[in-house]
């Protein structure tokens, strides 16, 4: 299966140092590393990059992937769904995935091309914010901390979250993206 993306070389992941493959997508995904880094205040040890996770609608399974999980005393604090072109497009796919990574509703979400953000809230959905420096900091996350809704995810409401997930990343793919895939 060959891929859309021009590779233009081998670059060091900010987060791991690990040598990895240089293409236009990687570039912003490092970009936004450093950003939660260097402008917002998180160490690297609070964000995991390219989380995988499984999805099951019905009889079809696939893999996704959360471009970062942004940790906080224990708990995912924002999901940043990375992907180019529109970003309302990608909301609601953002806002499942923000529901089935953990037992947990994710309070924030992010979804960005690189260039251009929204802040969604995890729980309703409603855009709080726009543009990358929007992305709250670990500061401002510190203060509303009382105030962020983690709100468990029943099965039931998984089930509808992961099926959405599955018709909006893996179903509606291109064979050559390499963040989602049928299993």
């Amino acid at each position: 299966m060959g891929k859309h993306h021009l590779v233009l070389g081998r670059t060091e992941d900010f987060l791991t140092g690990r040598i990895i493959e240089d293409t236009h997508d990687e570039r912003y995904r490092q970009m936004i590393a450093r950003r939660l880094v260097n402008d917002k205040g998180f160490a690297k040890s609070d964000i995991e990059a390219g989380h995988r996770m499984q999805v099951k609608a019905g009889e079809k399974c696939g893999l996704l992937t959360a471009a970062f999980l942004v940790r906080m005393k224990g708990r995912i604090v924002i999901l940043i769904h990375y992907g180019p072109g529109s970003l309302v497009t990608r909301h609601r796919s953002a806002l499942a995935m923000g529901r089935l990574v953990a037992p947990y509703q994710v309070p924030l979400v992010v979804v960005t091309n690189g260039r251009q953000a929204d802040v969604l809230d995890g729980v309703t959905g409603k855009i709080l914010a726009r543009g990358l420096d929007a992305i709250p900091s670990r500061a401002e996350l510190e203060r509303r901390w009382a105030g962020l809704d983690f709100a468990p995810v029943d099965e039931k409401r998984r089930q509808v979250e992961a099926r959405i997930a599955f018709a909006y990343e893996i179903d509606d793919s291109c064979e050559c993206d390499d963040t989602a895939c049928r299993l």
